[in-house]
This record gives structure tokens, C-alpha cells and sequence, in this order.
């Protein structure tokens, strides 16, 4: 997705300006994979549209294979903003007030609807999500949609001939529209080979403390 960033730090109701940079878990992983000498390919789908163009395009610069991403013609590219700060869990309402004057940062996504939010077992290829040895994915994912949370839960169910699989749990809590994000999480959790959490993470969803 598109990221924009505050041109100064403040909260979003006083941020004149931002600047337009691209994020995404799974996309800012094959960028470091690629720019540290390795191959990585990133499968997904963007709008077609001049933030998809962009992200494309931005990511490719890196040495990352994006042959397999797909445009949607009917959906947008998702898009969010941030202010500076450090990061949070992801709050919305009366929370993000609290982030704010914490001092961790205040993050809006806008990518309900949009172009990843269609990915789904049927429409994303196994041809393209298992030709590398490693198969990178995010909790995020799995919170834009029920289609893209049955393709997660596919993805980590645990098949003969499947790559390795790597999961990000990545727990933001204003992607989850109720409170099963937790068990959601855990159940992909245990069906992949690596995974990776933050101890606030791991505090916040599952009440586990270092």
C-alpha cells in the first residue's frame, strides 16, 4: 500500500502535508531481501491506478520480481497515514487520542475495499506463492477480508510440497472489526514454521509478557 508520512511531527488534525512513500509488511521485506542480494518476488494486488503504478514501480526499484502483482480495475490501491512517533498497535477513536499523547504514532489505514483486500485462494496463483523456498506472510493480511484470511488460512495449512512458511503476526487492532483477531492470529501462528511477534504484540493479543 501507499504510506504517507507527516512532513513535520504533530498529530494528524495539525499535519499540514505529508509525503508519499510505500509501505506494506510483506512488500518492505522482499525490498530488504532484495536489497541486501537475495531474490524475492512480491505476489499481490494493487489498483489500477496511479498509487498502484507507483507502488509497483517504487518496489521493482529495489531488485524485487513483481511479475505476479495484479491490477484491479474495479478497486483502488490501499492507502494510510501516519504521524511520527513511535509505532503503535493500531487504535482508532478515543484510543488514537490516547496514542497521540503518549507519543506513539497515530496511524488511519484506508484499505477497506480495496484491491488486496480481493486477494482469495481463487484468485492468487500457487504457481507464483510457491516458486521461492520461503513464503513471507503478515496478520495484516489476514484482516482485510474474509477472502483474504481463507487464503492465509490455506496458505498455513500444513501441505506436502508447500515452501517454508514465514508469518509476521503484525497485530493492529484497528484492522480487526471484533475481538477474534487474537485467536485468528494464533491459529495461522501455529501453522506456519517461523513466526515473528513484538513483545508489545504478544501482550496485547494474547496477554503473554518477556
Amino acid at each position: 500500500m501507499v504510506t504517507f508520512l507527516p512532513t513535520r511531527p504533530g498529530r494528524l488534525a495539525e499535519v499540514p502535508s505529508f509525503v508519499r512513500g510505500i509501505g506494506g509488511a510483506e512488500s518492505n521485506v522482499a525490498c530488504g531481501l532484495a536489497a541486501s542480494g537475495h531474490s524475492a518476488k512480491w505476489v499481490s494486488r494493487v489498483g489500477a491506478d496511479g498509487f498502484g503504478e507507483h507502488l509497483v514501480a517504487a518496489i521493482a526499484s529495489y531488485g524485487v520480481d513483481t511479475s505476479a502483482v495484479q491490477r484491479d480495475a474495479h478497486r483502488p490501491t490501499g492507502i494510510y497515514f501516519r504521524t511520527a512517533g513511535e509505532r503503535a498497535t493500531g487504535s482508532r477513536g478515543e484510543d488514537a487520542g490516547e496514542d497521540a499523547a503518549a507519543g506513539r504514532a497515530e496511524v488511519v489505514y484506508y484499505r477497506a475495499g480495496s484491491a488486496a483486500s480481493a486477494m482469495s485462494p481463487p484468485t492468487m496463483p500457487y504457481k507464483d506463492l510457491w516458486s521461492g523456498r520461503i513464503l513471507h506472510l503478515s496478520g495484516i493480511t489476514a484482516a482485510l477480508s474474509a477472502d483474504c484470511l481463507a487464503l492465509l488460512r490455506e496458505l498455513t495449512t500444513r501441505t506436502a510440497g508447500r515452501p517454508l512458511v514465514s508469518f509476521d503476526v503484525n497485530y493492529r487492532v484497528n484492522l480487526w472489526s471484533d475481538a477474534e483477531g487474537p485467536r485468528v492470529l494464533l491459529g495461522l501462528a501455529r501453522g506456519a514454521d517461523i513466526v515473528f511477534v513484538g513483545e508489545d504484540e504478544a501482550e496485547a493479543a494474547w496477554g503473554m509478557r518477556g
